[in-house]
């Protein structure tokens, strides 16, 4: 079972927020928001608290990952006392237009590992697993991404090249969904979208799961289109967005994250071959630069 704590709580409120009913959001607004207080309620308290079923309060309880209320009663408590003791983790207002610039890196700095946390505390690492394994041994990887989650495809691809894999990131749709119907059993093909419902993303991975490899989708949204057609979900948070701070400008950091722990993953089960790749592309660099 993973605990989620603080602002991962939260961070995982309002990423499933829109998948929600209106009770079970309900249920999930009051635990985040006062875990001392409902801590202190049992099952039919805290559905009486929020208006809601005893049923209701145990299906959220295991849409926020424990098997049922008496567990996520628990976390509630030792987060309670983890906020008394005055351990809990600041979170900073947002970023103003008169911000002078030292509170901007501040606000930043702090939002940015917030976010780092609250992925790291919500990925599930069997499902990472599974991918890492699936690209160590893939004859072929493509990676699918638009704007901003186009850069991370990017960053991806050019990480696996370097250490030997055969890797491509498509930001055109038409050229993606050309290419994914050229994949079979033993490829692997990658989509990275926040929002899990851009249709460019979505097809050449709809395309990819039809012919047979292995898909994987890295987004913001674990019950959103693009899992239909995926194998594997890495799931990753933002923090609140904001006029200064877009979603797509926060999605990127716990998309970087993700993608760096998948590189890592398979340089570790590749190493044998990785590191003499590695080696050789910052040979060729460094010989470029000396000419």
């Amino acid at each position: 079972m993973k605990e989620i704590f603080g602002g991962a709580l939260t961070s995982k409120v309002r990423t499933l927020a829109p998948t929600m009913t209106r009770s079970v959001q309900r249920v999930a607004e009051a635990v985040a928001n006062d875990p001392a207080g409902c801590a202190a309620l049992t099952v039919t308290g805290l559905a009486e608290r929020t208006g809601t079923s005893e049923a209701t309060v145990v299906r959220t309880a295991r849409l926020l990952g424990y098997p049922g209320y008496r567990d996520l009663r628990l976390a509630l408590a030792g987060l309670a006392a983890q906020q008394q003791s005055g351990r809990a983790p600041t979170i900073t207002p947002g970023i103003s237009v008169d911000d002078p610039i030292a509170d901007v890196v501040a606000k930043l700095a702090c939002e940015e590992r917030q976010t780092l946390a609250d992925t790291a505390a919500g990925l599930d690492t069997a499902q990472l697993g599974a991918a890492v394994t699936a690209a160590a041994a893939a004859r072929r990887v493509d990676v699918y991404g638009i704007g901003a989650s186009g850069l991370v495809a990017q960053d991806l691809a050019q990480k696996l090249l370097r250490i030997g894999l055969i890797a491509h990131a498509h930001g055109d749709p038409h050229l993606a969904v050309t290419n994914a119907v050229q994949l079979r059993s033993g490829d692997v093909a990658i989509a990275i979208t926040h929002s899990g419902s851009t249709g460019d993303v979505i097809e050449p991975l709809r395309v990819a799961f039809e012919h047979g490899a292995t898909t994987v989708a890295i987004t913001g949204r674990p019950n959103s289109a693009v899992t239909q057609y995926a194998d594997h979900v890495l799931t990753t948070s933002t923090s609140r967005e904001t006029g200064l701070r877009p979603a797509a400008m926060s999605s990127r950091t716990s998309q970087l994250l993700v993608v760096d722990c998948l590189f890592v993953g398979v340089a570790q089960r590749t190493y044998d071959t990785a590191a003499p790749a590695l080696a050789a592309s910052y040979e060729a660099l460094a010989h470029r630069h000396r000419k």
